[in-house]
């Protein structure tokens, strides 16, 4: 059974409010703008994420929110200071840990950590990819991943890129 994996940078955030740390940064005017262009994709695409690991910055909690009625009621989030700062390696195996039943995972971050874990689970061979991850990760991307195996058994460059969308592109 393939296995989905939904990989969502924050959306645009502010950096007019002096005095915060970056953790404490809330979204931009831009940012709450994108929202409803990124709940419509993963309501199109994403219609079987059962769990979500969430970044515990202010910025992706309020990403979080903004897209949550696209996901069922029956989804298991988990928001988490050690995904704050995290790279590639810990969403890596943060994937590995979700139970091999559960279908689909939506991950909310930042860079370079998301981008890295997106570059490293798709083959830098498959041309599709490529083309796409050249253009960057930038705020709102939301990448769709499919898994052939089981999340325990997830390896780098054995995923396939079905999907890279930014706000911006979305109607």
């Amino acid at each position: 059974m393939d296995h989905r994996l939904f990989v969502l940078r924050h959306a645009k955030s502010s950096w007019n409010h002096s005095g915060l740390t970056d953790r404490e940064r809330p979204l931009s005017g831009r940012g709450h703008e994108a929202l409803p262009r990124l709940r419509r994709a993963l309501e199109q695409r994403a219609p079987n994420i059962e769990v979500v690991l969430c970044s515990s910055a202010v910025r992706t909690v309020a990403t979080l929110d903004g897209v949550r009625s696209a996901l069922g009621d029956h989804v298991q989030v988990t928001i988490d200071d050690q995904l704050y700062d995290a790279g590639g390696q810990t969403w890596f195996e943060r994937c590995q840990e979700v139970g091999d039943d559960v279908e689909g995972v939506l991950l909310i971050g930042h860079n370079p950590g998301l981008e890295r874990l997106v570059h490293d689970l798709a083959p830098t061979g498959e041309p599709t990819a490529r083309e796409v991850l050249a253009r960057g990760f930038p705020t709102g991307a939301l990448a769709e991943l499919v898994i052939p195996g089981p999340w325990s058994a997830l390896e780098y460059d054995s995923c396939h890129l079905a999907a890279m969308q930014i706000p911006r592109e979305l109607p």
